[in-house]
């Protein structure tokens, strides 16, 4: 191990190694399909110490490829750290000297908790395209098991960006008194017609790759690594900003040259190298039906479709007190749809704070080290810190 990756690992603001522990449910999680889940088993991390009272608990909940190793490192030798290890740690936003900080694998994720790829104790044969169709309120639900497993009766607050930031959302409606705060990053209440067709596309991808049989390719022994490596090149493209990939890319190439002579190879541009890179490295750690299953979960997803499809209706079943934030490059989940929440909210006489960051990353800069949205996200969280202290 070098001197940099040993300071890596105990730097101040860095939860340091880390180890993801796993709970398994006997009981049958009943779903909103109708159909239930007879056992599962969840994944999870923990960053900092539950106090006494139990106060401090803060629920991280993930996007569509996230999963529970948010901090952090696990292993002396890991390069990367955690998804979002720009916010939470010693000292940072989520701050993990005054809080507990629980991170989970959802139901249908292919990091360890029970999943399309997990065995079906029914047949002996992995779940694949048989397992159960998930709502969001299927994963609060799951999560809420695990509240329980760890003797929890409120959160401090409930954190996520994008799909996160939708469980959040749920939570604040399915369960209005077990959570203090909700803070919800780059999110809507509903996905847009464009965001379902980007995300058909992209299953289209995936099932129509030869080596996809149905869902059934682990029977195979296969993997449908091109429908798989195009779907995320797909979404990465969405998640990223034309100014950002300006900056970051241009049109540099990374071979042959736009003066095409005899011994010239392919022109290929950087952010062609770029995106099949991203591709070919999901292909191999992304379960196929777990992609299909979770982007259905998005297109699904209307938090005001019970309530009338009126989300002043909805949110005056929240208790809590909001923390929204987006970015003005993301055009995925634009400002626009974090204005119609914070508009719902203020109608709904709920309190809500709303700061709109200036970025250029697109999607992606609610995991980015933005000055100044870690600076907006530090100050609500000291807020919670304050409450926690008080109570």
């Amino acid at each position: 191990m070098s001197d940099t990756q040993s300071d890596k690992h105990t730097t101040a603001g860095s939860v340091g190694i880390v180890s993801p522990q796993t709970v398994h449910f006997d009981q049958p999680l009943m779903l909103s399909c109708g159909r239930a889940l007879p056992e599962h088993d969840i994944v999870y991390e923990t960053y900092g110490t539950l106090n006494a009272d139990k106060s401090n608990a803060i629920l991280i909940c993930h996007a569509l490829s996230g999963h529970h190793h948010a901090a952090g490192y696990h292993s002396e030798d890991d390069r990367k750290p955690g998804w979002w290890d720009n916010c939470i740690g010693p000292g940072k936003p989520i701050d993990t000297n005054h809080f507990f900080v629980l991170s989970i694998n959802n139901i249908g994720g292919c990091h360890g908790s029970t999943g399309p790829a997990s065995i079906n104790p029914e047949t002996g044969k992995p779940w694949g395209p048989d397992f159960p169709t998930l709502r969001c309120r299927d994963w609060v639900e799951s999560q809420r098991l695990m509240m329980l497993h760890f003797g929890i009766s409120q959160w401090a607050a409930i954190v996520g960006g994008s799909l996160g930031g939708m469980q959040a959302m749920r939570w604040a409606l399915e369960h209005p008194d077990e959570l203090r705060h909700c803070v919800v990053i780059a999110s809507a209440m509903k996905l847009s017609a464009q965001n379902i067709a980007f995300n058909e596309i992209a299953r289209a991808a995936i099932t129509s790759d030869p080596d996809f049989h149905g869902g059934r390719f682990l029977e195979h022994g296969t993997l449908p690594r091109q429908g798989l490596s195009l779907a995320r090149m797909i979404g990465h493209v969405t998640y990223l900003s034309d100014d950002g990939m300006k900056e970051k890319f241009g049109r540099d190439l990374k071979a042959g040259s736009l003066l095409m002579g005899a011994d010239d190879g392919p022109v290929e541009f950087q952010v062609e190298s770029y995106l099949r890179y991203q591709g070919e490295t999901f292909s191999t750690a992304f379960d196929a039906n777990t992609y299909l299953l979770m982007t259905k979960a998005l297109d699904y997803y209307d938090l005001a479709r019970e309530y009338g499809d009126d989300p002043i209706a909805a949110f005056r079943h929240a208790t809590c007190s909001f923390m929204v934030m987006s970015f003005t490059s993301d055009w995925r989940f634009a400002p626009p749809r974090s204005r119609e929440i914070v508009d719902a909210l203020v109608a709904a006489n709920r309190p809500v704070s709303y700061a709109e960051i200036e970025a250029n990353h697109g999607h992606d800069a609610f995991l980015m080290p933005i000055p100044r949205y870690l600076d907006v996200f530090s100050a609500y969280m000291q807020r919670v810190k304050e409450e926690c202290h008080a109570s």
